[in-house]
């Protein structure tokens, strides 16, 4: 059984745009250029001179730099959504870009110094000689960059690595120098590249990605157009909670109302200082919800669906949770000088996608692609194609030192001691040097401290380790920190099978609505039959079936917060906890060895963050029954469950 499940989220919404004028000096290119029957690229530095403060090592001293980026398209196919890397080395820091944004959403200004992919904006494609009769402004693009370098002095010149083009299809050989302020390369297109586009294909395909967001304009007009925004959820373990959509406006528009969606600040002090006051002098401003450059989106509640002015958009307001599959939100836009036209339509950039306990993830640019479908709003059997649409791609990532924000106990009934979550596993205070030590391992636990939280341990970590003759560190080790801890009790091994019991344990004061998990079990996982308390089936990751996916029933799926003891002068507070049995057979995993590790998950995901996991098994000698503790321990668990 899949755990797919559909999720759309539209939001009307009216911007006013007051745009500022984009010009492109038209030059002559380098002598380079007419020698290059493809894409020529040149990177020419312009200037520079030292700035403040005067540093003593020369290393770390900074210049500011002023440069050229020349794209310009030589060849006889349209460049289209056109890319080019820079690989500055000297620690820059970007401040300016004409004509140009970064093609990985960062804002500028900011560091580039290990190299960066410029994209164009406002001009994406780039059309060919031949049909433009060489029109410079048609088939070349100039940015201008600024910024600051270190450790480079005049003569010096602060040049890039190299330079290329990013774009599928093209080939790009080593940079060379015309001069000492120079870089030049001619790219061609790869000969054995096929493309699944034709060339009299307008649009660049819609590609793949975790998390997929449409910019479709619907209807347009001199002075404004009507958009639609969608945002599509394709990882089967993705996921986001409370979740935040910005985006950077580039021509000074703003939020005039919308539905479906909402602002998460409400200010218009900003247009009515700005220059939309002064173009729009008959306009009350006291209705507009937002004037900021880069707006944050937030999701509306339930109890909007049915409102007249904020709702009544199929699918939305979820209170900001997208499950695998997809949310759906729509904006409409006025326009000012010089854009009043129905075919200037510039998307914004920049966009963001966030939320709470859930996979970070990094947007692309809005790419220009075919136009969509949609369900004609006559009701007759036939679709309504968008005027314009482009595509944003965003996908998982992980940024270096990134902490998870779960955790991992093992625990088996061989074993009277639970291996609990790592020493800050999700993180550690700032400063722990007087309460508790970063470095030290977490002390093996007995199997009732898992039902109280870190800070209410101590006693009974201290007093397990003085029974089973364990050593106690000095300082004690510090928490784990994590909002949610998972445990995987290795509960029974048999000729024919074998079983394990997942608790999972919210520690946060927000509960979890929709919950899923998931176990990575490398060698056990084709044996799966059944689990008991939760929905449960297998998911196929990368290609590769090694993945139990796990979700609340029906009526179940919904972890509570932790809350007060029933004593709270004395009790420790409970977290919200849910739990399960699985079971395997080992008919299709002849050889598997259960104890030897095989019976533990070697990845765990909860909510589609990756939890950390314990770097050792639970030892043991013996298949001996579990000890009375453990079995206290699923009563105490079963019971508290009953009860909410």
């Amino acid at each position: 059984m899949a755990f797919h499940l559909l999720h759309y989220v539209p939001v009307f919404v009216l911007f006013i745009i007051l745009p500022f004028s984009v010009s492109q000096t038209q030059s002559s290119s380098s002598t380079g250029s007419s020698s290059c029957n493809g894409v020529y690229l040149s990177y020419s530095y312009t200037t520079g001179e030292r700035l403040m403060p005067n540093e003593t090592d020369p290393t770390e001293q900074p210049y500011r730099f002023e440069s050229l980026l020349t794209v310009l398209n030589n060849g006889l196919v349209d460049l289209k959504s056109w890319q080019v890397f820079v690989g500055f080395q000297h620690n820059e820091y970007l401040v300016s870009a004409s004509n140009a944004v970064l093609a990985d959403g960062t804002t500028i200004p900011g560091m580039v110094g290990n190299g960066t992919i410029f994209s164009g904006y406002p001009t994406t494609d780039l059309k060919t000689a031949v049909e433009t009769a060489g029109d410079l402004t048609q088939i070349q693009v100039l940015v201008q960059l600024v910024g600051t370098q270190f450790g480079v002095a005049p003569p010096k010149v602060p040049l890039p690595s190299n330079i290329s083009l990013v774009n599928d299809g093209w080939l790009c050989p080593r940079t060379v120098s015309s001069g000492n302020v120079t870089l030049e390369v001619c790219c061609t297109q790869d000969p054995n590249f096929k493309s699944n586009i034709t060339v009299d294909d307008p649009f660049l395909p819609r590609q793949n990605g975790d998390l997929t967001i449409m910019y479709d304009v619907t209807r347009t007009y001199p002075s404004s157009y009507l958009a639609q925004v969608t945002m599509a959820n394709h990882n089967p373990l993705g996921r986001l909670d409370n979740w935040k959509l910005s985006w950077e406006w580039t021509r000074d528009e703003f939020i005039y109302s919308m539905r479906g969606a909402y602002p998460s600040v409400v200010d218009f002090s900003e247009c009515v200082f700005g220059s939309q006051g002064e173009y729009y002098q008959e306009l009350d401003f006291s209705t507009v919800l937002n004037c900021e450059r880069t707006p944050t989106i937030i999701d509306l509640p339930p109890t909007k669906y049915n409102d007249t002015n904020l709702g009544l958009i199929p699918y939305c307001c979820r209170n900001g949770t997208i499950l695998p599959e997809e949310m759906d939100p729509s904006n409409q836009l006025d326009k000012m000088p010089p854009d009043l036209n129905r075919s200037v339509l510039i998307p914004p950039v920049n966009w963001k996608i966030s939320g709470t306990l859930n996979p970070d993830y990094k947007c692309g640019q809005p790419v220009r692609v075919s136009p969509s479908e949609f369900p004609d709003s006559s009701g007759l059997p036939l679709n309504s194609t968008a005027i314009a649409s482009w595509q944003v791609v965003c996908n998982i990532t992980h940024p270096k030192g990134e902490k998870p924000k779960c955790c991992v106990s093992f625990s088996a009934y061989y074993n009277e001691s639970v291996i609990p979550c790592r020493t800050c596993a999700c993180g550690c205070p700032s400063n722990t040097a007087r309460t508790c030590s970063a470095t030290a391992p977490a002390m093996l636990l007995p199997s009732q401290a898992l039902l109280v939280p870190f800070d209410n341990r101590t006693t009974l970590a201290t007093a397990w380790a003085q029974l089973k003759h364990y050593p106690v560190p000095n300082p004690l080790p510090c928490g784990d920190n994590c909002g949610v801890s998972l445990n995987w009790h290795l509960y029974t091994d048999y000729s024919n099978g074998w079983s394990a019991r997942v608790t999972i344990f919210n520690w946060e004061d927000t509960p979890f609505a929709d919950w899923f998990a998931a176990v990575q079990l490398d060698k056990a996982t084709p044996g799966f039959q059944a689990m008991y308390s939760f929905n449960g089936t297998t998911l196929a990751l990368d290609g590769v079936n090694n993945t139990i996916f796990m979700q609340g029933m029906e009526g179940l799926n919904y972890i509570v917060a932790e809350t007060d003891g029933a004593d709270p002068q004395k009790d420790p507070r409970v977290p919200g906890k849910q739990q399960s049995v699985i079971s395997f057979s080992t008919k299709k995993t002849p050889g598997i060895n259960v104890l030897g590790g095989d019976g533990f998950p070697t990845k765990v995901y909860f909510n589609g963050d990756e939890c950390s996991l314990p770097l050792e098994y639970p030892t043991g000698g013996g298949h001996r029954s579990a000890p009375a503790i453990v079995l206290s321990v699923l009563v105490v668990v079963v019971f508290m469950l009953m009860q909410q």
